[in-house]
């Protein structure tokens, strides 16, 4: 079973930084695009940043210039780097990865979609 763990959230002010972070573990043959969503209260979870696994990004357009994502392939770890917070970037932040089913050096065919639990960030103005 794959398990992704998100850490880095918290109270932060207006204009200030956070850096979130999510931890894949478990037995799986490697993991595609990795993403980091958000879901407000009474909004639908929208799509933040994405990154492959080669490293190509994909930002929404209102965080473009302010936050960054990246990954350790390695340690099989993402990150999202946020800068110059806002109110409305408040939100639960959620970690997805597209993993591909298998063990190391076994590759069994089939992809599936996990997500992490959340993480609350809260931006006061």
């Amino acid at each position: 079973q794959v398990q992704l763990v998100e850490s880095g959230g918290g109270l932060v002010q207006t204009g200030g930084s956070l850096r979130l972070s999510c931890a894949a573990s478990g037995m799986f043959f490697s993991i595609n695009v990795m993403g980091w969503y958000c879901q407000a209260p009474g909004k639908e979870r929208e799509l933040v940043a994405s990154i492959t696994r080669s490293g190509s990004t994909n930002y929404e357009d209102s965080v473009k210039g302010r936050f960054t994502i990246s990954r350790d392939n390695v340690k099989n770890l993402l990150y999202l780097q946020m800068n110059s917070l806002k109110p409305e970037d408040t939100a639960v932040y959620y970690c997805n990865a597209e993993v591909l089913d298998g063990a190391s050096g076994y590759y069994s065919g089939r992809k599936f979609n996990v997500w992490g639990q959340g993480t609350q960030v809260t931006v006061s103005s």
